[in-house]
């Protein structure tokens, strides 16, 4: 661990996939943490997130992208117009969001959550 910003940069700027995909995460909202016993969790697409900062704050909705060379998620219903006057997605940074609901489609999801009995029933 360096305490130089440049080697810190080149560090994140070279991350392989799979650690910078794990750099991308919110937190939990209250109930979720109480249940699972974390704090946070990488976000996935068909999560319902709620917006905490920004325009946007209050808001919710499920996740449709995750962007992991940019580090960014786009929500539904959060667009901005153009100037053509069209509507387009607003990439939002996952440390302005908290989890509301979790997509446990994912078995390995579940099983890393020790949610595979509770899901299923």
């Amino acid at each position: 661990m360096s305490t130089q910003p440049r080697k810190e940069r080149k560090t994140l700027y070279n991350l392989p996939v799979h650690k910078n995909r794990a750099r991308i995460a919110a937190h939990l909202d209250g109930p979720l943490l109480e249940k699972y016993g974390k704090r946070s969790l990488t976000v996935r697409k068909g999560d319902t997130v709620r917006i905490m900062r920004g325009e946007f704050s209050g808001q919710s909705g499920k996740i449709l992208e995750v962007n992991t060379r940019t580090g960014k998620v786009t929500v539904d219903g959060v667009t901005v117009s153009k100037a053509k006057a069209t509507q387009v997605a607003r990439p939002l940074d996952p440390s302005n969001l908290v989890i509301t609901k979790l997509d446990l489609t994912d078995p390995k999801r579940r099983e890393a959550l020790g949610a595979g009995e509770e899901a299923e029933s």
